[in-house]
């Protein structure tokens, strides 16, 4: 491009400064757009004897608001810093300055206000009624332009999500990825992935108590806390994670009245666990336990005292040199309400009863083979169970069917409301159900997995609590003990009343299991009235 210069002999160099602006970061990281804008504006100002003192650069549209830019925000204050000189300000196209007509105005306002001059490399600005009209006229094109690119944006959404796709940031343990077949999906990001699928299928069964218990397992993980401030996750991160159905496989948009369907991305967890953390999460509140106390005593809520059988609490303890840890009951009314147990007697002593809970080979033997057979019977219990929900799916179906006859016939507008409503609930239910079909059956090699674990856990649970993290704790305890431990402060524990798993074991290993006599369970005759037949 050239440019007709004027003669600088005996010419005051007027001072400028260059504004460029691309509308994303993702156009400034991967194309020249800001570049190019600066280089031709410089030669642009070269060419008319200006004098650049700096450049402005923006990368974010700000929606047409100019001050939500943080270049032109930035510009403008240098213009106020510089009071008494008169600037040019000059850009490469009019669509930079301001793409919505108000905003425009409100612009060019601001710049006059500062006694600043505008100049465009693709339009020129006239003070004049028929130069305002063109420059209102350009600068409505420009917004016209803009809200149709927004509309078509916003349309193509849309259609994706009805498709099944996700459209928005990608979630916590999820990323983008492109696919031959459907496009840009989300793909599973590791190790997050597997943290949110611990988290959420923990909360479904009851490991994690609490939204406060889940919040503390994603920071124990650090790669959760990767590029986080700070060392607590916000509040609302928890709730955020539990409530998205994205997790589950599947989709819905309520601002674009797109109801819940199926999506093509990989789920994390079932939607059924998906469903269970919402019932618990509308269930009642549960308080949050002290993050102060609960670290530092993982036994807090599985020791009761023997008095009152109430969970004792913890403390600390101030001394003359040094704090010391505490279990002690604070019922009121109990006898040893007040008296204070130390922290190493009382987990020490519940650590001799996970020592002593582990089996010999014979009864590991004897686990495996019932673990087997409750296979084999859940397995066919399955199958059956199968049967049912495909029956249930139909019937779903049927009631889908009758109520859209009756949406043809209603002619009240809060009637069709309610009918809509009640289907949208029984495609939510077809869907819960169609899952549970679909997975009801476990696939060949699962039984040697589930035993795997299983018995890794039952034969020695005091590895897995002793290396564990505090949340592996808290699950072990509740995995093995089926009551709080009773602490007597004279006599120590009380026998444990252990889960069935463990109660089973210990019934083997002390012979409590009879074989049954060769007569049967049926009483001896001789003791049974009789009647003697005549013949």
């Amino acid at each position: 491009m050239r440019y007709n210069a004027a003669s600088m002999d005996n010419v005051k160099v007027t001072p400028a400064v260059l504004y460029c602006r691309v509308s994303s970061t993702r156009q400034k990281t991967e194309g020249s757009g800001l570049d190019s804008q600066e280089h031709r504006c410089r030669a642009y100002a070269a060419a008319h004897g200006y004098d650049v003192e700096a450049v402005f650069p923006d990368d974010v549209s700000g929606g047409g608001d100019f001050m939500n830019r943080p270049g032109m925000v930035a510009l403008l204050s240098y213009l106020d810093a510089q009071r008494g000189k008169e600037y040019v300000v000059i850009f490469d196209d009019l669509k930079r300055f301001a793409r919505d007509t108000v905003f425009h105005i409100k612009l060019r306002q601001a710049f006059a206000a500062r006694k600043a001059r505008v100049e465009c490399l693709n339009f020129k600005f006239e003070d004049t009624p028929e130069g305002r009209f063109t420059e209102t006229i350009f600068a409505a094109q420009g917004e016209l332009e803009r809200e149709q690119n927004r509309r078509q944006v916003l349309q193509k959404m849309q259609a994706r999500i009805e498709k099944g796709y996700y459209v928005f940031c990608a979630p916590v343990g999820y990323r983008y990825a492109q696919s031959k077949e459907h496009g840009k999906i989300l793909v599973r990001d590791e190790p997050a992935a597997s943290i949110v699928q611990e988290a959420l299928e923990g909360y479904a069964s009851g490991r994690f108590a609490s939204q406060t218990e889940v919040r503390r397992f994603l920071e124990s993980r650090p790669e959760m806390m990767r590029g986080k401030r700070g060392s607590e996750l916000r509040s609302t991160f928890v709730t955020e994670i539990l409530t998205r159905p994205t997790y589950a496989g599947y989709i819905e948009a309520p601002r674009w009245k797109i109801s819940l369907r199926k999506g093509h991305h990989a789920p994390l967890i079932s939607l059924e666990t998906y469903t269970r953390n919402q019932e618990r999460l509308a269930g009642r509140a549960m308080a949050p336990t002290r993050k102060d106390i609960n670290l530092d005593f993982p036994l807090r809520g599985f020791v009761a005292c023997d008095d009152c059988g109430r969970p004792m609490t913890s403390c600390w303890s101030k001394g003359r040199k040094q704090h010391y840890a505490y279990y002690l009951c604070d019922t009121r009314g109990c006898l040893s309400k007040g008296k204070s147990v130390s922290q190493a007697k009382i987990e020490s002593g519940a650590e001799d009863i996970l020592k002593a809970m582990q089996p010999t080979r014979g009864l590991v033997a004897v686990a495996t083979a019932m673990f087997r057979d409750i296979w084999q019977m859940r397995l066919s219990q399955a199958k059956d169970g199968r049967k049912l929900l495909t029956s249930q799916i139909k019937e779903i179906d049927s009631q889908i069917e009758s109520l859209l006859d009756r949406i043809v016939e209603a002619s009240s507008a809060s009637v069709v409301g309610a009918y809509e409503k009640r289907i949208e609930k029984l495609e939510r239910d077809k869907l819960v159900l169609a899952e549970k079909a679909s997975q009801s059956v476990p696939p060949q090699g699962r039984l040697e997995e589930v035993i795997e674990h299983a018995l890794a856990f039952l034969s020695n649970p005091w590895t897995i609590y002793e290396k564990g993290s505090f949340s592996l704790k808290r699950t072990v305890l509740k995995l093995v003990f089926a009551e709080p431990l009773r602490y007597n402060r004279s006599e120590g524990y009380r026998t444990a009343e252990t889960t069935f798993p463990f109660k089973v074991l210990a019934d083997f290993y002390h012979n409590r299991c009879e074989m049954v006599e060769p007569r049967g369970i049926e009483p001896l005759t001789s003791s049974l009235r009789t009647t003697r037949s005549p013949n």
